[in-house]
């Protein structure tokens, strides 16, 4: 089944994307949350009429987001946390925190847009990598520092785990 998606939706496309997906996922998940509707021929005539005026603001945004991008490449952030002796981390660190510490560098990004590469592996004190999707096609890659309450960093060691 074919939907124009009005919203964006990770893993799947972007805001007026036109994409094939199985029935069900589009009545039961994309109709009633209305982030869909269904591609019938107005809907598409309507969409390039639409897409079609929004064109010269559209070179604008990725613009914007390709110079943001560009900062963000080179910025990391620190994020303190409670580690126990061997090095690991209690609980875990997630795009929360990452999106909490870019507004204190004065990077106002929304957190459902910044997904922690290997989240699952962050359990120790140690640099880590976090993608940000700014726009279409546009992603920043930033460093994510999980220090110690104290800002220490160590490294882990051989054959400790």
């Amino acid at each position: 089944m074919e939907v124009i998606l009005k919203e964006d939706v990770r893993h799947l496309g972007h805001k007026n994307d036109i994409v094939t997906v199985k029935d069900g996922y589009a009545n039961n998940f994309l109709f009633p949350q209305g982030l869909a509707i269904l591609a019938t021929e107005s809907a598409k005539k309507q969409l390039a009429e639409t897409m079609k005026q929004r064109a010269h603001k559209e070179e604008k945004l990725v613009a914007d987001a390709k110079a943001l991008a560009e900062k963000l490449n080179s910025v990391s952030v620190t994020i303190p946390t409670k580690v126990s002796q061997s090095g690991k981390i209690y609980g875990s660190v997630n795009n929360i925190q990452v999106a909490e510490a870019l507004a204190a560098q004065g990077y106002e990004i929304d957190r459902r847009k910044i997904e922690l590469k290997d989240a699952d592996k962050i359990s120790e004190i140690g640099t880590y990598d976090a993608i940000i999707d700014l726009y279409r096609n546009v992603e920043a890659t930033i460093k994510v520092i999980v220090t110690d309450e104290a800002g220490k960093v160590t490294e882990k060691k051989e054959g400790t785990e």
